[in-house]
């Protein structure tokens, strides 16, 4: 699948989320909810921001940091798991909560 249809499949999967609106930028796609910069859509795989009390939910399935490079590591994001992309639903869920301020 192209960058951009995972792009495109992304955003359909989202597109209950108010303020979805997406930019090109770290070779990839950033995904904001408004003002609030949420997600990372790069190479095939989606990552969301994480905060202290999501980041649980994100270790117990062993998600990925964005690591796009050895010098450029978010830590704060991690790999949305494919079990979540897959169920609309949930993954607007996990959006919401990536997105908050």
């Amino acid at each position: 699948m192209s960058t951009d249809s995972f792009r495109d499949f992304v955003l359909e999967q989202l597109a209950a989320l108010d303020g979805l609106r997406c930019k090109r930028m770290f070779g990839g796609y950033g995904l904001y909810c408004g003002a609030v910069f949420f997600g990372i859509v790069s190479n095939g795989r989606l990552y969301f921001k994480t905060h202290v009390d999501t980041l649980p939910e994100y270790l117990a399935h062993h998600a990925e940091i964005f690591a796009p490079s050895e010098k450029q590591v978010l830590k704060n994001y991690r790999e949305v798991p494919v079990d979540i992309l897959e169920e609309a639903e949930q993954l607007t869920t996990w959006a919401g909560k990536a997105s908050r301020p």
